[in-house]
């Protein structure tokens, strides 16, 4: 076989493969409401129940990702800095409640002893 008559078998090899592997993929993949059929009546009930709860935390990471893309720095610096922002403020409550149960004991402890 001549030169040409190669690169066009390999050249129609390739378009074979590189079109219809993907074309194949898709063709056997189920859709997701076929997936959902096939679950069993309490993991549809769980999957129904929750989806809103996932709707909104994906939402929320969505705009999460946006207002990060919108600063200068690289993305992964923003969320770590977030990560430490939140890690921040729950210390901060943990320590003003450790603070109010200190004082209510106290409290209750002046409470007791002009009590007796």
């Amino acid at each position: 076989m001549s030169r040409a008559g190669t690169w066009l078998k390999m050249a129609g090899a390739a378009i074979v493969l590189c079109v219809g592997g993907p074309a194949f993929v898709e063709y056997i993949r189920p859709s997701e409401e076929e997936l959902f059929k096939r679950y069993n009546p309490d993991l549809q009930k769980k999957s129904l129940e929750n989806r809103n709860r996932r709707e909104k935390e994906f939402d929320d990471y969505v705009n999460k990702l946006k207002e990060w893309s919108k600063s200068d720095k690289s993305i992964w610096v923003a969320a770590q800095e977030d990560a430490d922002r939140k890690r921040a403020e729950m210390e901060a409550r943990t320590v003003r409640a450790k603070e109010e149960a200190r004082i209510q004991r106290e409290e209750m402890r002046k409470e007791l002893q002009g009590g007796k």
